[in-house]
């Protein structure tokens, strides 16, 4: 692959009318805006990312998440950007990779349902495990690798590129370079790992896929021809993902006090030598807010990880281009870094994401979310029965329920659910079992 053919200006579903702008705003920051003002990024604000959404303790959610992750990703990209032009690499819109990842980093979570990665969960069990599987017979294997492993990433390109019902041709009508920056595993879910899962598009969108891929030059893995291999920015979108989940739920399992205040500082130290350490701590001596003490070592745990992920893509870079690079760019860390980077994991996982909070909204979600399917799925099925009839009067109509296909009519109600807020969730929820009524 070459930077050239990589980095294009093209926009899906406008490819007839490609043309080259004249005014401050580049193609890329005209995705960033587009995605900042859309319904769908704000509805994000409503959905959980870790932790229960806020009481008295604001705490992130999908949206001040994503927002995050952009800042992290625009860094990553102009460190990349310019540290690729000092190699003497021409191509055009090498200035412009900070825009490109920053507004793929908006778009990473907006396919995620409710109520985090239970969300994700509810949905695949419901039809592998629950009253769903009767359906399987009603849909090719390709069909039903689908929804049996509902995947948030592909849900997400589907949201960006689809044609809902009374909506323009494209979806979003972003760029090709920044659609290809979200799409983590380039290949079908028929192709996917049978331990991971893990797939970036559904049968619906497997031509849009390859048609962007064809376009931006990317090419077929040299280990598996059923699958692409990663546009390279990819990379850096994962990178800016994984540094900031990773650090902003150790500084948010503090404000909840779940890990006391040494406990954190102890975490974000380690990830820096003796001389930088000293250097900090006596930063820490000036300033007598814990939360700020915190804020600012996270801060500077941040800084070092960008620093050293972009070094890592650059040293990498012949590997990422010509498809052999086989890893991500957090495990081509130093040592230092690493092993203080996995303490965090570990720690993560070990008092965070088992943490009662964590787990309560997680089964209220999986409660939520079955019942939702349960319901809304009978109806899209069985449109001509009464209470059906009801319940698809509160579908918006941009959802394909007429859909002539079962798989159609099942990734109606998925594009529906997971569209959802967290509290628009459970008010349907509350509503359709009666739970709650209107005030008379």
């Amino acid at each position: 692959m070459n930077w050239t053919q990589l980095l294009s200006t093209k926009r899906f579903g406008m490819e007839d009318y490609h043309e080259n702008r004249a005014d401050d705003r580049s193609e890329f920051q005209r995705d960033y805006d587009r995605l900042i003002f859309s319904a769908p990024f704000r509805r994000m604000q409503n959905k959980t990312q870790v932790f229960p959404l806020p009481g008295s303790v604001f705490v992130h959610n999908r949206l001040t998440h994503s927002l995050e992750v952009a800042c992290v990703g625009r860094s990553l990209g102009v460190n990349v950007g310019h540290q690729l032009k000092s190699k003497e690499i021409e191509a055009p819109f090498l200035d412009e990779i900070g825009s490109i990842v920053s507004a793929a980093c908006l778009a990473h979570d907006m396919g995620n349902p409710p109520f985090g990665h239970s969300g994700e969960k509810a949905i695949a069990t419901y039809f592998s495990e629950g009253k769903g599987m009767d359906l399987q017979h009603l849909m090719t294997d390709e069909e039903w690798k689908d929804i049996t492993c509902f995947e948030g990433n592909a849900n997400a390109f589907r949201l960006l590129t689809h044609q809902f019902n009374g909506r323009r041709k494209g979806g979003f009508v972003l760029t090709y370079s920044t659609l290809a920056s979200i799409v983590k595993y380039p290949y079908a879910s028929i192709h996917s790992d049978f331990k991971k899962q893990k797939f970036g598009f559904f049968k619906t969108e497997k031509k849009d896929f390859e048609k962007i891929a064809i376009e931006l030059g990317i090419m077929k893995s040299p280990d598996n021809s059923n699958h692409f291999i990663r546009h390279p920015l990819v990379y850096l979108v994962e990178a800016a993902d994984d540094i900031c989940y990773q650090i902003m739920d150790i500084e948010d399992a503090h404000k909840l006090k779940i890990l006391s205040s040494d406990e954190t500082k102890s975490l974000f130290l380690q990830f820096f030598n003796e001389d930088k350490r000293k250097r900090r701590l006596e930063t820490l001596e000036m300033v007598s807010d814990v939360n700020e003490q915190i804020a600012y070592l996270r801060s500077s745990v941040i800084g070092l990880l960008i620093e050293q992920c972009s070094k890592a893509f650059v040293e990498n870079e012949k590997a990422i281009l010509n498809g052999t690079f086989n890893s991500t760019l957090i495990e081509q860390l130093p040592e230092r870094t690493s092993n203080a980077y996995k303490s965090c994991s570990k720690t993560a996982a070990d008092k965070i994401y088992r943490s009662q909070e964590v787990l309560d909204v997680e089964l209220a979600g999986y409660k939520i979310i079955l019942t939702l399917l349960e319901h809304l799925v009978t109806a899209a099925l069985s449109p001509e029965k009464a209470y059906s009839k009801q319940l698809l009067m509160r579908i918006p109509e941009q959802y394909e329920t007429d859909s002539p296909t079962t798989y159609g009519k099942v990734l109606s109600i998925l594009d529906y659910i997971s569209g959802m807020t967290d509290v628009y969730a459970l008010d349907l929820y509350r509503k359709i079992t009666g739970m709650s009524i209107p005030s008379l």
